[in-house]
């Protein structure tokens, strides 16, 4: 039987909560440097990004996420994902209300809503470390599988199998799929991302997520993030 670990123990999230904060602090000039390049190319929009994400499962054993037609579609389909909704923190990296007319949709190469800034802060990955305050919030943690959006879980869920599997382990900043591959552009991206989480949840370990994290930080020094 495959091992579904679901939560993490008190002193692994007093870890990853204490490594966050420190690193919070450190940091600290780098973020306002940051905000300050955000702000100025495009000083209309916010210097940070907020963003609903699906989190660690925490439903029933057995319980229908489709038996639920209860409130707005926008609930039922975070209800349904099967995972706990929060609000994700990020650099901006595009520009103001870039979804407004598409809707939810994948980044793509040379994507013209993203900005010079925003290019630079994705390909060093620089976007994300504002997600130190949800891991301090206890909603992620510093590795483990990426949290995406209600939409998305909802749509992968139904047509990529064993896809609900990785909300069984609280979500990351970065993960294997993230130092392995490049951010999603289409379902083959989501299959072979899916390996690699699952790989990760089945061999969770302290020295699996310090590997990631030096490999992390080869990545970001490296610039060999993705689009």
């Amino acid at each position: 039987m495959k091992r579904e670990p679901v939560g993490d123990p008190w002193w692994r999230l007093a870890l990853d909560c204490a490594l966050a904060s420190v690193l919070l602090v450190l940091l600290a000039p780098l973020f306002l440097a940051i905000a300050v390049a955000v702000k100025l190319e495009s000083p209309g929009g916010p210097v940070f990004y907020r963003q609903v994400r699906v989190g660690l499962n925490r439903r029933r054993r057995g319980e229908d996420p489709w038996a639920i037609t209860v409130g707005s579609a926008e609930d039922r389909r975070r209800q349904r994902a099967e995972g706990k909704p929060f609000r994700i923190w990020k650099f901006r990296t595009m520009m103001p209300d870039a979804e407004a007319r598409t809707g939810p949709v994948w980044a793509a190469e040379d994507d013209p809503r993203v900005t010079r800034v925003g290019k630079i802060l994705r390909k060093t990955r620089l976007d994300e470390l504002p997600q130190l305050l949800n891991v301090i919030a206890g909603e992620m943690r510093l590795v483990g599988p990426r949290p995406e959006r209600p939409y998305f879980v909802e749509k992968l869920a139904t047509g990529v199998p064993e896809y609900r599997r990785r909300l069984s382990v609280p979500p990351g900043i970065t993960g294997l799929a993230q130092v392995e591959r490049a951010y999603d552009e289409d379902l083959d991206d989501v299959r072979t991302k899916l390996r690699y989480d699952l790989f990760y949840i089945e061999n969770r370990r302290a020295l699996l997520d310090m590997k990631i994290l030096m490999k992390t930080l080869s990545v970001v020094l490296g610039r060999r993030g993705s689009r």
